[in-house]
């Protein structure tokens, strides 16, 4: 393009008739031919470089084969197993088990509901036995409160007796004093 001359060639195609020295060689902006081949050269850039299908569908055929002939059937045999453990379960444990726990829970229920008729006549027996101390509590508070009463009515004749004995007394040691002076007096004479 530059000057006088120089072709370039699209492609790596060659003239016919040879190498690179005395042949007619095509034109870059050459035919509808070239045209073709340079779409036909960029299809195969495009899928070298940027189509990995091909290659990917490749590798997964190369795992799946090796992961098939490493693994076997060894997951086919382990769900087999898994299967029939299951059905086991459900066919033999489970009734079994349901069986058991309801035979169980009917003894369980049974001695709950002993244990709870016991509480509840434990229960009712305290309830009785404090019902009865509280009466008595009672009884025996108002019979000290009457005790208290006939002991406060009393006591002002008690008091008027205590009163009564304590002037007695009172004269006798007056009299009695009085004597003594009197005998006194008669010995002071001397």
């Amino acid at each position: 393009m530059s000057g006088g001359g120089t072709e370039t060639l699209v492609g790596c195609e060659v003239a016919p008739g040879g190498g690179g020295g005395g042949g007619k060689k095509r034109d870059s902006l050459g035919t509808a031919g070239s045209a073709h081949l340079i779409i036909k050269d960029l299809g195969e850039i495009h899928s070298r470089l940027l189509d990995h299908r091909p290659v990917i569908q490749g590798e997964t055929r190369y795992f799946v084969k090796e992961f098939e002939e490493k693994r076997g059937l060894r997951e086919m045999r382990v769900l087999e197993n898994l299967k029939n453990m299951i059905h086991e379960t459900n066919e033999r444990t489970l009734p079994k088990c349901r069986e058991t726990m309801q035979d169980n829970l009917k003894e369980v229920l049974q001695r709950l509901q002993a244990a709870n008729d016991s509480v509840c006549r434990l229960q009712q027996r305290e309830q009785e036995r404090r019902k009865m101390y509280h009466d008595h509590l009672i009884a025996t508070e108002k019979q000290h409160q009457l005790q208290w009463e006939d002991f406060m009515k009393e006591q002002p004749r008690r008091q008027a007796e205590v009163d009564e004995e304590h002037r007695r007394a009172m004269e006798r040691l007056k009299e009695q004093y009085a004597e003594m002076e009197k005998g006194l007096a008669k010995f002071s004479t001397f």
